[in-house]
């Protein structure tokens, strides 16, 4: 097989496969793993970093005014009129310096102009540059089952230790400390629960402790009601 067809990538969003050969807590630990593979001519196509707990981290980096944003307008409107006056310098004749400033000032008054004007339509609901990233609280470096042996003895021996997860199967609920000589009887059947014993309803000589003794009546006999 190729190593062309070996590292097609899905046309379709698919999980990806393999065995967690280790995780890291950053990006770099796991970037860093893979390099080591690579550098020791392990065929790196077969491996996958995979970020879990994904989470949107949006960075402040300062509060907005319009200074700063005529600043920055007035920047990327002369970066733009630069290559404008530059492709026009090529074309035209004469000298591309006559050309290159009046683009490049014109570029910055349109730019500082459409800047200042976008942040006034915002009505200052949003006073602030920011900067968005998709940060994972997790990263594992996945490996296909036959190459996932060879890849952990690598990071081994570059002395990458990145603990990799393991997945333990359901477990059976313990009993509580003391029941397991009364959980099971002798036959091996469950053992019946221990009957606690209720208050005496008679004293040592035969007499009602609560109300009064009624005279007893056959079975079957209805008592007439006095």
């Amino acid at each position: 097989m190729s190593p062309t067809s070996r590292t097609a990538l899905p046309t379709t969003p698919t999980l990806p496969k393999g065995t967690a050969i280790a995780s890291f807590e950053t990006y770099l630990e796991a970037q860093k793993a893979v390099d080591q593979l690579s550098d020791r001519e392990f065929p790196v196509e077969h491996t996958t970093i995979v970020g879990t707990d994904l989470r949107m981290v949006e960075r402040i980096t300062g509060r907005l005014t319009y200074p700063r944003v005529a600043l920055a307008g007035a920047m990327s409107g002369a970066w733009f009129g630069l290559f404008v006056g530059l492709l026009f310098g090529l074309l035209a004749e004469g000298s591309i310096l006559l050309m290159l400033l009046p683009a490049l000032v014109i570029g910055a008054a349109f730019g500082m102009l459409f800047g200042l004007v976008s942040y006034a339509f915002t009505g200052g609901k949003r006073d602030f540059t920011s900067s968005s990233q998709v940060v994972a609280g997790r990263y594992s470096l996945l490996c296909e089952e036959e190459h996932a042996g060879q890849a952990r003895q690598l990071l081994a021996e570059a002395g990458i230790r990145g603990s990799a997860p393991l997945s333990a199967g359901p477990t059976a609920p313990t009993a509580p400390p003391g029941a397991g000589s009364t959980a099971m009887g002798s036959t091996g059947t469950p053992a019946e629960p221990p009957r606690t014993r209720s208050a005496p309803l008679e004293d040592a000589h035969g007499n009602p402790l609560y109300g009064q003794r009624l005279p007893s009546t056959p079975s079957g006999e209805e008592r007439s009601p006095e």
